[in-house]
């Protein structure tokens, strides 16, 4: 805020001044001074004693009024005969009405013609009050003795009032309704009418001051207008006086650290505030809910506040003390919009007031001096190009150009202007009819001239040569300076006798424009002079805005709608979503954005963008709104930017929300702000940014987004670029085959086609070089009535193809009317085009059924060749109900399964049976089968199901009709048909074979029932060998019960089993019969070993023991228990056990293959072989052996497997002499003399010597009694650990201490290099000999499983193997 000048009389030096602000208008202050100790407050009477004999003895000199205009210059003064008691201006501030000390008269002042006049009150007692109506010309005055005196201005009709009061009366107010309310010192209130008749009167408490009238807050307010009268009663409480309820006041008290009511103002609806003397700043609300609750409260100064002041006008409230001013917002209390510090006045500040425009702010101060300061200037401004005029001062004007960077200019004036123009080299300024130009110079601004005018002046116009004054509904056109001619200097633009006014005007570089209120839009060219272009608009255009080259114009009419005309081709473009409060227009000043321009009013600034060249045509386009700060106007617009003039004198940039992505920072940005921004500037026609944002986003939306407009805008290139970047081939691909087209309207066509803008494609064609390409688009789209009307223009041989095209469409839809008809009018009857005529010929046919012309639609149809056309012809008479036809197409056209099924529907079954063997539909043929066993015709019927595949029928057929059970029984086999096997079930029972009854009742799922019937009928092992692996445990349960009911304990046992119950199946096992011992314990040693527990293991052993029944059983099956339960160990134990038991009675395969499976199971779970079950099984092996060599005469290796199992003749007890006996006949066969001399010798014991079988006995004794001591040598081969030479039939590697693998073809030791296994036991086998073996032999020697020569395979790497014999030792 700016201080605007000071007033500081020397006369008034010391003193408080009383001053008013002139109403309304506010251009006159009338000051006078006032003696200090009369307006001394208690608390400081001591010090201000003293200075009230200064103040006396300095106003003794001075009892003038100065008046002083608005700018601080003293207009008039005049002297009154005593000092001034009070003063008021008429509502309209023309006249100033002034009381003075030992005077009867008043004083008044005409503001119009600078006069002082006098008025003779007529009162013989001092006056102490005037004050001035609201709303008439009404005077009220008041005496120290009490009296009133109402004087009407315009009437000059004195009312004196005497005794109104019986004291001095000090304050009064005047309402709205004229009522006159006044206290006095006679601590009263009196509200009397504007003939001084009281209508109220209230006693207060003590001295009232400082009346108003107001508007009570209530819920319901009882009467319009001022009806509550406000008093602050002896400066400590606020007395509320409701005319409407006058028994009923209202007094309200304050804290005492608050002070002294100074002053208090009524604001806002029913909001008081109150300033009080401790510096305390208070709002309050007056209604009846919130009395007594304060609103605001703010200790603004910290000593002392002496007045407050509230601008309605500027919505701002002041106070003032401790040297500074403190001014408000009243929206927002608690924010302190601005301080003006005082630091000079040390004496402190005394009272404040406004204008009532707001524009002034007066402070008077307790040493004699009054401050101006400018709160509200006047917004005036203007704008050319980048260069921008505008008011910082009432007498200053500011030219700045921020674009280019150039230093404000500040112009000082003579005058408040009403205007201010510019130009590119000129400034101007005026007021009334009168303006002042000013030119830009090396040197500063120079004052050129000034001129006067016909009218007073509402707007002007500069541009570089002329000025532009629009006065009195006129436009006078003239030279700023120059040497013009004559002709060319002055031009004066009229309605001449009233045929318009003009409203509005605008000045380019090149023209002249103006509107009239009869909607003409006039364009002068000042090169010519003379008048080029108009434009006649149906009302009154208010205000125009070319932009800076002339060729677009905004302009706004009557009806506040908004238009953008473009001069050049007269062409006019309403402007969409304008808003009605719209006051001015700014056109962008960015050469890149030149179609862009903004609306305004007073809260808010819309962006439009006018695209010249777009494939709808050109358009104008809402971009978006931006909030407007209060009292800012905009004054120039540059790429987003908008500066703006504010109250204050300064200017304010405003960054458009349309232009964000100007301003911000795209890396903090959310990727749905980013879309908006990218949304905004595509609507500019900014791409490079939009190129940015997209890259940014990089969302395939957004790169179609800006697609979709580089197509709308007829930016071909970008659009390439864009749809390249999107992987969009096809889109690309057709943009590169278009983009060298020049006839702009093609172009635009074919970019509408691509945006689906499919009408505004064909009007661009059709105005185009090439109009047949709306055709081609309207058929290839199967807009057919369209093409149709554009091939009846353009291209008419093309007419019976779409014909046929929009057929099918009709066809389709159902339209079967028109169908007909254009299947007809695409005829051609020209072979070249036989099949579209063929195609017209079956639409012609189709239709005609559809249409009810069945004979003329089934000709057709059988004629023609199509078997298509006679299925869809059936298709459609079978909807019709026309089975016959129908049936004869389907049947001509070969579909044999629906002419059947046509022909069933008509019951033809002759005709049905001529085609069955043609259909393949099972439908069909049960459909003939249900008919053929109505007739009777079984075994036809039987035949038909069966084709049909109709199971269940079959099988009733079989068994109730033709009695052929056994084809009954092989279907439900078969097929596995659960309601066939019901039938089946009920067919053996009635012939009792519940056996076949119960099978297939199982079959049939009907589980209870079989189980019934197999207890009923004994059939129960029947029944469970039937339902099989398939039963429940459930199903088992109830086995195992019926035949624990019939004590047949080993089937109860067995089913127990298999439903889990394994205690109570081992109880069953155990008490089987003798005859079944050997099986009970077999399923009880499974049983454990399913059940895992060893509370029946325990049991089971105790039985195999002997501990139950005193007769243990046999060893094999403890063996195969410790199988059952994987105890392999035990059960290895057990196997030796049993070895040689078998041994010792002689049974040495038995022996051998307990050994061998025992074997064969440790392997399997890795467990190691105990030494004594190997010795054995190689022994008895060898045993085994001796037989298969002797059988095939291979006598030495028989004698060498015989000297091994001799030599452990221990392990045979039971055939110690048979086998010596043999092993002295082999030995001695194979030329081993000395070894058959040894076992003779064992033989010539006396134990053995008798049981020598006799053909042998004697031969034996010769051996012994002639000994022959000659020995065959046994081959040496390598050891298969360490290499080293040993006997072939030796075991033991002496080198490396190993037991070696031996063969289970010769009972040799391994040799790596002849090594083969069995591919059954695994056991090694040397190659060679196995294979010799095989050749007489059919099985393993080892495992007895059955094996070929083929089945051998020779193992060159037998490591693996050696290595698991290791594991066995």
């Amino acid at each position: 805020m700016k201080r605007v000048f000071t007033i500081a009389e020397k006369n008034w030096q010391g003193s408080c001044l009383q001053y008013k602000w002139q109403k309304t208008l506010g251009n006159y202050l009338a000051v006078a001074g006032f003696n200090s100790f009369s307006r001394s407050r208690p608390r400081r009477a001591a010090v201000l004693m003293a200075l009230a004999r200064v103040c006396v003895y300095v106003l003794r000199f001075d009892n003038s009024i100065k008046i002083f205009d608005r700018h601080g210059q003293r207009v008039n003064e005049f002297n009154l005969p005593g000092k001034c008691v009070a003063m008021d201006w008429d509502k309209d501030g023309d006249t100033l009405a002034v009381i003075a000390d030992k005077s009867s008269g008043i004083h008044l002042w005409d503001a119009n013609i600078n006069k002082i006049s006098q008025l003779d009150s007529g009162m013989r007692d001092q006056m102490s009050f005037i004050l001035w109506s609201k709303t008439g010309p009404l005077l009220a005055v008041g005496t120290a003795k009490g009296n009133l005196l109402i004087y009407n201005q315009q009437t000059s009709r004195k009312i004196p009032v005497l005794g109104k009061h019986t004291k001095r009366i000090t304050s009064g107010c005047w309402s709205s309704q004229n009522l006159l309310a006044l206290g006095s010192e006679d601590r009263s209130v009196t509200v009397s009418n504007h003939e001084g008749d009281t209508i109220r009167q209230t006693s207060v408490r003590s001295d009232p001051a400082d009346i108003q009238f107001s508007v009570m807050k209530t819920d319901e307010r009882a009467s319009p207008g001022e009806s509550t009268v406000s008093v602050a009663v002896g400066k400590k409480t606020l007395f509320l006086f409701n005319l409407t309820d006058p028994d009923n006041p209202i007094e309200l008290a304050f804290q005492q650290r608050y002070g002294s009511i100074v002053s208090y103002r009524w604001y806002g609806d029913g909001y008081i505030m109150i300033g009080f003397s401790q510096g305390y700043f208070v709002v309050i609300s007056t209604h009846i809910r919130e009395i007594g609750q304060e609103l605001f409260q703010a200790h603004n100064h910290k000593d002392s506040l002496t007045s407050i002041a509230i601008s309605q006008s500027l919505n701002k409230a002041a106070s003032c003390g401790d040297c500074c001013i403190k001014i408000h917002d009243l929206t927002e209390l608690k924010e302190m919009y601005a301080i003006l510090n005082l630091d000079e006045e040390t004496k402190g500040l005394d009272q404040l007031s406004w204008t009532d425009d707001g524009q002034l702010l007066a402070v008077s101060t307790q040493r004699g001096s009054l401050h101006v300061f400018l709160t509200r200037l006047p917004i005036l401004g203007s704008s050319s190009g980048t260069r921008m005029a505008y008011l910082t001062s009432l007498l200053e004007v500011t030219v700045a150009n921020p674009v280019e960077g150039e230093a404000p200019v500040v112009v000082a004036v003579d005058v408040e202007p009403n205007f201010i123009a510019i130009g590119p080299y000129h400034v101007a300024v005026g007021m009334n009819n009168r303006a002042w130009f000013y030119a830009f110079g090396e040197n500063g601004v120079e004052r050129l001239k000034d001129t006067e005018y016909l009218g007073t002046v509402v707007n002007m116009c500069l541009n570089a040569d002329y000025a532009a004054a629009l006065f009195e509904g006129k436009v006078q056109l003239h030279t700023i300076e120059g040497e013009e001619q004559e002709e060319r200097q002055t031009k004066l633009f009229s309605g001449g006798d009233d045929k318009y006014r003009i409203l509005s005007h605008a000045l380019t570089a090149d023209f002249l424009f103006f509107s009239t209120d009869t909607g003409l839009i006039q364009c002068f060219f000042i090169e010519d002079w003379q008048n080029i272009n108009e434009y006649r608009h149906p009302v009154g255009v208010r205000r125009i805005f070319p932009d800076p080259s002339g060729t677009r114009l905004i302009f706004t009419d009557d009806k506040s709608d908004g238009f953008l005309y473009c001069p050049v081709n007269d062409m006019v473009f309403e402007i969409p979503n304008f808003s009605p409060t719209i006051t001015g227009a700014l056109w962008e000043t960015w050469q890149g954005d030149k179609g862009v321009f903004v609306a305004y009013d007073d809260d808010k600034v819309y962006t439009y963008a006018f695209h010249k060249e777009t494939i709808q045509g050109p358009r104008v386009i809402l971009v978006g709104g931006t909030k407007l700060p209060f009292s800012h106007k905009p004054l120039l617009l540059h790429n987003g930017e908008l500066t703006c003039q504010t109250q204050s004198g300064k200017t304010n940039s405003v960054h458009l929300t349309s232009h964000s992505f100007l301003n911000t920072n795209f890396s903090e940005a959310s990727n749905e702000q980013l879309t908006q921004m990218l949304q905004k500037a595509l609507m500019l026609k900014r791409f490079q940014e939009a190129w940015e944002l997209c890259k940014l986003v990089n969302s395939t939306d957004t790169w179609a987004e800006i697609g979709r407009t580089c197509l709308h805008h007829i930016e071909v290139e970008l659009a390439v670029q864009v749809y390249r970047m999107m992987g969009n081939v096809g889109m690309v691909m057709s943009l590169e085959n278009i983009k060298t087209i020049e006839d702009q309207n093609l172009l635009a066509g074919h970019l509408a086609m691509f945006s689906n803008d499919f009408n505004q494609a064909q009007d661009l064609y059709l105005a185009s070089s090439c109009p047949s390409a709306a055709l081609e688009m309207r058929r290839d789209l199967q807009h057919w009535d369209s093409a149709l009307q554009l091939a009846n223009r353009l291209s008419p041989d093309e007419m019976p193809f779409i014909s046929k095209e929009y057929a099918i469409q009709l066809e389709f839809i159902g339209d079967y009317v028109n169908a007909l008809s254009h299947y007809e009018k695409g005829m051609t009857k020209d072979n070249k085009y036989q099949e579209h005529d063929e195609a017209c010929q079956a639409g012609v046919a189709r239709m005609s059924i559809r249409m009810g012309d069945i004979r003329r639609g089934v000709n057709l149809a059988i004629k023609h060749p199509s078997r298509a056309l006679k299925k869809d012809c059936g298709a459609i008479l079978e909807s019709m109900k026309q089975y016959s036809e129908a049936a004869q197409l389907y049947e001509k056209g070969q579909y044999h399964d629906k002419a059947a099924s046509v022909y069933i529907r008509c019951k033809n079954w002759s005709k049905v049976g001529e085609l069955l063997p043609q259909v393949s539909s099972p439908k069909i043929h049960l459909q003939y089968a249900k008919a053929k066993e109505a007739d009777g015709k079984f075994k036809e019927a039987a035949m038909a199901y069966e084709s049909a595949r109709d199971w269940d029928n079959v099988i009733r057929i079989l068994l109730e009709h033709l009695n052929n059970p056994e084809e009954a029984v092989r279907i439900v086999r078969e097929t596995q048909s659960i309601d066939g096997a019901k039938m089946v079930a009920r067919f053996f029972l009635n012939l009792s074979d519940y056996g076949s009854a119960i099978q297939f009742l199982v079959l049939s799922h009907c589980s209870d029932e079989a189980f019934q019937l197999a207890q009923q009928h004994g059939q129960m092992e029947v029944y469970a060998d039937i339902i099989g692996p398939e039963a429940t445990a459930e199903d088992y349960q109830s086995i195992a019960l019926h035949f624990e009911g019939e004590k047949q304990h080993l089937l109860a046992g067995n089913f127990f089993q298999k439903c889990g119950q394994f205690s109570r199946a081992l109880k069953h096992f155990l008490k089987c019969s003798n005859t079944e011992d050997s099986l009970a314990i077999e399923k009880a040693i499974e049983t454990v070993g399913e059940a895992k527990d060893d509370a029946l293991t325990n049991q089971l052993i105790d039985y195999l023991m002997g501990e139950s029944d005193g007769m243990p059983k046999d060893a094999k099956y403890l063996f195969r228990l410790y199988m059952a339960l994987k105890q392999y160990r035990e059960a290895a134990r057990t196997a030796i056990i049993i070895a040689r038991e078998e041994q010792s009675a002689g049974n040495y395969r038995n022996g051998h293959d307990v050994l061998f499976s025992m074997y064969t199971e440790l392997l399997t779970q890795k467990i190691k072989i105990p030494s004594e079950m190997a010795t054995n099984l190689m022994i008895l092996h060898s045993y085994i052996l001796v037989k298969i060599h002797v059988k095939r005469g291979n006598h030495l290796k028989g004698a060498r497997m015989l000297i091994r199992v001799s030599s452990n003749i221990s392990k045979f007890p039971s055939h110690i002499v048979p086998i010596l006996t043999s092993a002295v006949i082999e030995c001695h066969r194979a030329g081993l003399k000395n070894s058959a001399f040894s076992f003779a010798a064992m033989l010539m014991r006396p134990e053995y010597r008798n049981k020598i079988d006799l053909k042998y006995k004697k031969k034996i004794e010769a051996m012994v009694r002639h000994p022959d001591t000659s020995e065959l040598e046994e081959d040496s081969t390598p050891c298969p650990f360490c290499g080293f030479q040993l006997p072939e039939c030796e075991l033991l590697c002496p080198g490396c201490k190993n037991n070696l693998p031996y063969c289970i073809a010769t009972g040799r030791h391994m040799v790596k290099e002849d090594w083969s296994v069995c591919p059954h036991c695994d056991f090694p086998a040397l190659y060679s000999q196995f294979i010799q073996l095989l050749e007489t032999e059919s099985v393993c020697p080892m495992c007895l499983e059955s094996l070929s020569v083929n089945q051998v395979r020779r193992i060159s790497d037998c490591s693996s193997y050696l290595q698991l014999n290791e594991l066995e030792q």
